[in-house]
This record gives C-alpha cells, sequence and structure tokens, in this order.
C-alpha cells in the first residue's frame, strides 16, 4: 500500500460520504451524481487493489498479515458496490444515506487497511 494513494482514498471516501449523508438529509434521492460519486470511490478501490497487487508482486509485505490486508481490500470494494445496488433498487432518499454511509465505512476499513500494511496502531 502506497502512503499516498492511501491519503488521496481516505479523504475523497470522508468527503464523498459526508456530501452523499448532506444529500439524503435534505431528501434527494439518488442520481446519476450521487451513483457517479460511489463508483469513483469503487475506481480508486480498484487502483489501490491494482497498486497493491503490483508492491506485493514486486515483495513488499505487510506488516501484520498480507492475507487480512486483501481481505479487507476486497470487501470495501464490495460495500459500495453493495450501496450503489441498493440505491437503484429503492429509489429514496433513505437509499441516498445509505449510499453515505457505503462510502463512510470504506474510510474506516481504509484506516484499517493501513494499520495492517504499516503495522502502526491508532490508539
Amino acid at each position: 500500500m502506497i502512503e499516498p494513494l492511501y491519503l488521496v482514498a481516505l479523504w475523497l471516501t470522508l468527503g464523498a460520504g459526508a456530501f452523499l449523508v448532506l444529500l439524503g438529509l435534505t431528501g434527494r434521492a439518488p442520481s446519476m451524481i450521487s451513483l457517479g460519486i460511489a463508483a469513483s470511490v469503487e475506481l480508486l478501490l480498484a487502483v489501490q487493489l491494482a497498486v497493491s497487487l503490483g508492491v506485493v508482486i514486486g515483495g513488499q509485505r505487510a506488516q501484520v498479515s498480507t492475507w487480512e490486508y486483501f481481505g479487507y481490500l476486497l470487501v470495501a470494494l464490495l460495500v459500495p458496490a453493495g450501496g450503489m445496488v441498493w440505491a437503484l433498487v429503492e429509489r429514496s432518499r433513505w437509499s441516498t444515506l445509505v449510499l453515505g454511509a457505503s462510502v463512510l465505512t470504506v474510510s474506516v476499513m481504509l484506516v484499517r487497511m493501513w494499520s495492517i500494511w504499516s503495522g502502526t496502531t491508532i490508539s
């Protein structure tokens, strides 16, 4: 995991998640804008997966557990996808809130992935 990519992903997910929650609280139903925001998070996670695979193939390993790191990354890829499916099936303001919550969940998972990769603990 490369630190600059981690920081970009963390700030993107925090900003995007807060914006989507705000849209949901103002009563906005999911739109192409909200789905596009979640898709951009999904794209960034796919880039993170590709970079992480390249780094691991190059010989680096996570300080705690490489398997656990990739487990978190794969689940993080599924969370916004699930939120997008929810938003497409149920077109209400609550779906926009669920979409925001899914993106904010990814930000928490990114922090955990960084602690697994770098071996640092958060206190």
